[in-house]
């Protein structure tokens, strides 16, 4: 099964022992302790054992707790030579984590793969509301990042016509909603710096908040303020969607009806179905080497295609690389 051309991605199994629970008994304590010989288990760790070179405070904004300003900050990745004097594509991504939860090292791997690529990959943390608050908090801040980013482009490197937005699950989300949604604003962000990226990933976004998506039981009827897919306006970037099929969260249907919409406005949109494939599976760290490698190399492809990079896709070969180290 796919859409848009994409390619699909079967589930694997994978075992290191196939003898009977006494043969465990003659492995050797080092094996045991870290691993078979030539293997590699940090990068398959959430984070993998990546760190960013440096993090930008862009926001202060109030917390959970009352007047406790709350600092966020943004995590760069660089590709090697860079220079702030540079002017090199970007792309921000928000973690996921239904507004909550999660961390900004779920995108570590992706961000080092594209920074290997010559662009600067960006993690951002926002305010997580609160369970049964609204979370429009969020909406607020990634907007309020892709406008820090955009206005102070000529000093972070960056070039301000080519910074994209990414993100899974919740993130994903938050990075369709800096391109739809504008009625949660920050009223101290300059209004005049456009939040729109230039080109969308999604990764298995949430952006069907209606009664057949998700959170709506959070929203009620503000759902329709806040949710993507019923805001497509035809002002929206180009944009390439990941979705498995045996999604919880987003069900194909609500996928194809986003694809579908975008191309009635005219805008460009692809979108990638995984047969077998539930939700988060494109992440490295829950065993995802197939799939991470597929939809990486498919975003390599997508962000050529709009000048974001140059040449083939080295996903295969980076990950080999990084498997060794």
């Amino acid at each position: 099964m796919e859409s848009g051309a994409c390619r699909t991605v079967s589930r694997h199994s994978f075992s290191f022992f196939h003898h009977p629970v006494k043969s465990y008994l003659v492995i050797p304590l080092a094996i045991l302790c870290f691993g078979l010989p030539g293997t590699a288990k940090t990068i398959f760790q959430k984070g993998g054992g990546f760190s960013p070179d440096e993090r930008v405070l862009y926001k202060k904004a109030f917390g959970k707790k009352e007047k406790i300003a709350e600092e966020l900050h943004l995590e760069f990745f660089y590709p090697d030579g860079f220079a702030k004097t540079d002017s090199r594509p970007a792309i921000v991504f928000f973690f996921g984590g239904g507004w909550t939860g999660g961390a900004t090292n779920q995108f570590y791997a992706q961000s080092k793969y594209l920074a290997s690529r010559g662009m600067v990959a960006i993690c951002a943390q926002y305010r997580r509301a609160l369970k049964n608050a609204k979370p429009v908090w969020c909406i607020e801040d990634a907007r309020s990042s892709m406008r820090f980013l955009r206005q102070g482009a000529a000093k972070l490197g960056l070039d301000p016509k080519r910074i994209a937005a990414g993100g899974g699950s919740a993130g994903g989300h938050l990075a369709a909603a800096v391109a739809t949604i504008s009625a949660f604003d920050c009223k101290k962000d300059d209004h005049s710096v456009s939040a729109v990226p230039n080109a969308l990933i999604l990764f298995n976004p949430v952006f069907d908040n209606s009664p057949m998506g998700y959170g709506h039981d959070r929203l009620g009827e503000d759902y329709k303020k806040f949710s993507p897919i019923d805001n497509l306006d035809g002002k929206q970037p180009p944009t390439i969607v990941f979705l498995g099929d045996r999604d919880k969260h987003l069900p194909v249907a609500s996928a194809k009806r986003y694809e579908k919409t975008m191309k009635a406005n005219g805008d460009i949109c692809k979108t990638c179905i995984y047969e077998g494939k539930g939700h988060g599976f494109f992440n490295l760290h829950k065993n995802g080497r197939d799939s991470f490698v597929a939809t990486m190399t498919e975003t390599d492809q997508f962000l050529a295609g709009l000048g974001f990079l140059q040449g083939k896709p080295q996903v295969e070969s980076w990950l080999q690389a990084e498997e060794k180290k």
